[in-house]
């Protein structure tokens, strides 16, 4: 049988008021890896299995995203996408010069047009919404009442009452 060696304990084992290790953020190369910077001709050709040739503008840069993993953009000439950039993914393995495109794709930029942030629609009615349709009930309802009064006066029944005749009320069988 061997013998087990115990876990070491950190101090939030021990004491449950001590802070909680605290997990540090991937950082963010400084620089972008040299052989995928230079696959901007790789990210262009896989934009091009997506897009029309006449739909990617010029090149705009490359941001190193992690280690050796890419993102190269382009102008976007798409029609309705005025200010939004083409962008092709490009990755490779450690101590491997093949690049391999991960993901293409369209995203905006600082200048693109976009949708409002959508709005629930109880957010979106706004108090002359409410007067409007109060206001046009109100037309209504007082409509009905003219509907009425004319029909009294003519000695008529008004149009929602019916007549005594036809509703069956006072038969005899």
């Amino acid at each position: 049988m061997t013998p087990s060696t115990p876990a070491p304990q950190t101090p939030s084992d021990t004491d449950p008021a001590a802070p909680a290790a605290r997990r540090r953020a991937p950082r963010r190369p400084a620089k972008p890896d040299a052989v995928l910077a230079a696959a901007v001709d790789q990210a262009r050709s896989a934009l091009l299995e997506v897009a029309a040739a006449e739909e990617i503008g010029g090149y705009v840069g490359a941001a190193a995203d992690a280690e050796r993993l890419v993102t190269h953009r382009f102008t976007a000439l798409k029609p309705g996408y005025r200010g939004w950039q083409w962008y092709a993914t490009v990755a490779r393995v450690p101590r491997s010069k093949k690049v391999t495109v991960s993901e293409v794709g369209l995203l905006p930029s600082g200048e693109s047009l976009l949708a409002p942030e959508w709005v629930p629609w109880s957010e979106r009615i706004r108090p002359e919404d409410i007067a409007a349709e109060q206001e046009q009930q109100a037309a209504e309802e007082r409509a009905r009442e003219q509907s009425r009064e004319a029909g009294e006066l003519e000695g008529q029944q008004p149009a929602d009452q019916p007549d005594a005749e036809t509703s069956g009320a006072g038969e005899d069988d």
